[in-house]
């Protein structure tokens, strides 16, 4: 399962672990990806808080905990090469697995269908 949010993540599910990237729609609002800068594993974090640095040729944003849980994973190959991200968004280019204690957390978030229909 898959599910948007409004600030363009994307978030699959995977038994009781999330992927966190975001949309092709953003990294190319974004523009050049040059810098990355990740949660580490072990952290807990709440939905809301910031964890993710992004830094393009055009701007620097945030990306921010779309659920509670625990980071179990960083995408070091995107810290190593952020490219990554805009050549493959939705692949190899994810920033974070996190596992979560509530898989209904996701239910407020939009399918592809809705988030296709926001980004029009």
């Amino acid at each position: 399962m898959i599910r948007y949010t409004e600030e363009h993540e994307w978030l699959r599910l995977d038994g009781d672990i999330v992927t966190v990237g975001i949309t092709a729609h953003a990294a190319e609002q974004l523009g050049d990806i040059v810098f990355v800068e990740l949660p580490d594993p072990g952290d807990t974090v709440s939905k809301g808080d910031d964890l993710v640095t992004i830094e393009s040729v055009k701007a620097a944003s945030e990306i921010t905990a779309p659920l509670d849980g625990e980071i179990v994973e960083a995408n070091q190959a995107i810290v190593d090469e952020p490219g990554k991200v805009n050549e493959d968004p939705a692949g190899e280019g994810w920033f974070f697995r996190m596992k979560i204690a509530d898989a209904s957390a996701l239910d407020g978030y939009m399918d592809e269908a809705a988030y296709n229909a926001m980004i029009g």
